[in-house]
């Protein structure tokens, strides 16, 4: 019975891994800053391996996923001339950043039921749909959230990307957009082998506004009233300046 019980044991504990991803990261943290147009993260590391390399076809994905926000995505119909919502589809949780950079095609680097499991491509990435009984169709408006944030490369799938070196060493760059929301990006990279993963190392790098752009956020979370009566005046004072500007051009 003892011996029964132990073997159970054995197969029960998790195997060492035969492979293991070592990350680097060209900077841990992204500055935005009155004049920030944007930044591109340089990620690159290596394959540890304590065995002899294992059969099998490798890949390697990186993904770095925004802070999740709640969208709400609305249809928009033409009516007595003009146009108007209709429906709207309420999404719990979207990234409001997420790119994925793989070393072949994503179909063929991670197999279906792992794509499930870890949430890699875009669509998995949404969650918790609610829509009325009039819409029939939900995936219709995750498609169309998709294809906006595409065209602002918030949404970015970047295939054959990641640069793999004597089955080793790895790199790729992933640009990120102007316009960023506050928060940690969760940076993962997986390792595969004929689509399974094998190995998964996570950081995060932290997105945060800095100088003015930082004293104007806390402002108008902090102090709400305050915030609102300096924008008051600088818009009275812009005003001014500007018909003074035009009385003078008249003279």
């Amino acid at each position: 019975m003892i011996r029964w019980l132990f073997a159970l044991l054995l197969v029960a504990l998790p195997a060492t891994a035969a492979e293991e991803v070592v990350l680097g990261l060209s900077q841990s943290e992204v500055a935005i800053t009155t004049n920030f147009n944007g930044s591109e993260i340089f990620v690159f590391g290596a394959i540890k391996r304590d065995a002899p390399m294992p059969e099998g076809d490798m890949g390697v994905i990186v993904t770095i996923s925004g802070p999740p926000v709640p969208v709400s995505v609305r249809k928009k119909e033409r009516r007595f001339g003009i146009w108007v919502n209709t429906d709207v589809v309420e999404i719990e949780a979207a990234p409001s950043y997420y790119a994925v950079a793989t070393s072949g095609p994503l179909e063929d680097v991670l197999s279906t039921r792992e794509n499930i499991l870890r949430k890699v491509s875009v669509p998995s990435m949404i969650q918790s749909i609610s829509a009325p009984t009039t819409v029939l169709d939900a995936t219709g408006y995750v498609n169309a959230l998709i294809r906006i944030r595409e065209n602002a490369e918030a949404f970015q799938l970047l295939e054959g990307q990641v640069v793999v070196d004597d089955d080793t060493l790895f790199r790729t760059r992933i640009k990120l957009p102007a316009a960023l929301t506050e928060g940690a990006y969760q940076t993962r990279i997986l390792l595969t082998r004929d689509g399974a993963v094998v190995d998964q190392y996570q950081t995060a790098i932290d997105v945060r506004k800095v100088g003015l752009e930082r004293w104007l956020y806390s402002l108008s979370r902090n102090q709400p009233f305050l915030y609102g009566l300096m924008s008051l005046a600088i818009a009275i004072f812009a005003g001014w300046s500007a018909s003074a500007a035009f009385s003078l051009l008249r003279n």
